[in-house]
């Protein structure tokens, strides 16, 4: 949660209020869950390892929350994933317990993983846990197919340039202010 001090407590505010007001219709939750699902299965079907680990899932639902946001999917016999049917019954619940936007950009820019509560089935849960430790999407090389490796290579070195500077500050900004508040 946003301290009082940050500058970020007003649109943490804000997004609160948001969130609890507008819904956005079921049609459009479908379609952007359905991205999702073609976007993750993207990025699995690069990683043949994290698709023989889901055929072994094969039928299993997991719902992941966070908010007022709920998505379940399911494994494929193909060792992909897909919407779970309304009404499934999910073996393992994943829930998100960040509740500001803010905090979990920050974390994963320290290169932490968000807080999560974990409730269900321990080896599914264990499966999880390795694709999300595992399996990344390699942006540059889907960048190399648009517009050639060098343009691509070359965007990718400036962007994890931008990423290790957005580390560090991160990280000069959490320990000044852990230093401040031991200081206090």
């Amino acid at each position: 949660m946003a301290t009082p001090s940050s500058p970020f407590a007003f649109f943490d505010e804000l997004f609160n209020k948001i969130g609890e007001r507008l819904q956005p219709p079921a049609w459009a939750v479908h379609e952007i869950q359905h991205r999702a699902v073609l976007f993750l299965n993207h990025v699995l079907q690069q990683e043949p390892e994290a698709q023989q680990r889901l055929v072994r899932q094969q039928g299993r639902v997991v719902q992941f929350q966070w908010r007022f946001v709920t998505m379940q999917l399911v494994a494929t016999p193909a060792g992909l994933l897909d919407l779970a049917p309304e009404g499934a019954t999910p073996e393992l619940t994943l829930t998100v317990t960040q509740d500001s936007p803010f905090d979990i950009v920050r974390s994963s820019l320290r290169g932490d993983k968000p807080a999560v509560q974990i409730t269900g089935d321990v080896q599914l849960a264990a499966e999880v846990n390795w694709l999300v430790d595992h399996v990344r999407w390699d942006v540059e090389d889907d960048l190399a197919r648009l517009i050639g490796d060098v343009p691509a290579h070359a965007i990718g070195t400036g962007a994890r340039r931008v990423v290790a500077a957005l580390r560090k500050f991160v990280g000069d900004r959490t320990g000044r202010a852990a230093a401040a508040s031991g200081a206090e």
